[in-house]
């Protein structure tokens, strides 16, 4: 409708229903080329975009990029953050936008899922903590950082990586999870991970905790 022709939208992450964006990355161009002809200025398309997107959606940035771009294939890495709310009650203002775990994790607990979170930075095999019905080529992911940090009663996990499995993020959350429970001990993180059995790690925390929160290229 803005451009007057049909178009072809590529995304730079899939993920399952559920999960949030603060920032997702997408090409447009008119279908079957590699780009869109229009005489609209950057500027002008991220009002125009606005015009017609529901509410909750925003577009915050556009730029021309040269017809070789691919916004999934050209990233170097994302970030995703989950939110854990750890409040004996429900926050009803967080209600599908985080996890309400109401067991409450004191500061041993927070501390050892941080020392378990940080045997996962590296390239590794990643297979046991990807969903079985998960088909790729290669299961092999590199994890640059993890962190964990608690603000009142709202736990976030930030993960950033080159890439990441079907389910991933979730899993290790769960995982985490599993840690604090006292479930899986943190030296166990090591043997988990060179098991590539998904039986092995943690159950899968549920979607709408989790955000795309970066895309780097």
């Amino acid at each position: 409708m803005l451009f007057g022709v049909d178009c072809d939208i590529v995304g730079c992450s899939r993920t399952d229903s559920g999960v949030h964006a603060n920032q997702f990355c997408l090409t447009v161009s008119e279908k079957g080329k590699l780009h869109i002809e229009t005489s609209i200025p950057d500027e002008k398309i991220i009002t125009a975009m606005n015009f017609y997107l529901p509410s909750d959606i925003t577009v915050n940035f556009a730029k021309r990029v040269s017809d070789d771009f691919h916004p999934r294939y050209d990233v170097v890495s994302k970030e995703y953050v989950y939110c854990i709310w750890n409040g004996t009650q429900r926050n009803p203002f967080m209600a599908d936008r985080s996890w309400h775990y109401p067991r409450i994790i004191d500061n041993e607990a927070l501390q050892k899922m941080q020392t378990a979170a940080e045997k996962l930075i590296g390239t590794h095999d990643f297979s046991s903590y990807m969903a079985s019905n998960c088909n790729v080529k290669s299961t092999v992911r590199t994890i640059y950082s993890i962190s964990i940090e608690r603000k009142n009663d709202m736990i976030c996990f930030s993960i950033c990586g080159n890439g990441f499995l079907y389910n991933m993020v979730r899993i290790i959350v769960g995982t985490l999870i599993s840690v604090a429970e006292g479930k899986i001990a943190c030296e166990d993180m090591d043997l988990i991970t060179k098991s590539c059995d998904r039986k092995k790690a943690g159950i899968t925390a549920p979607s709408h905790g989790l955000y795309l929160n970066k895309v780097n290229y």
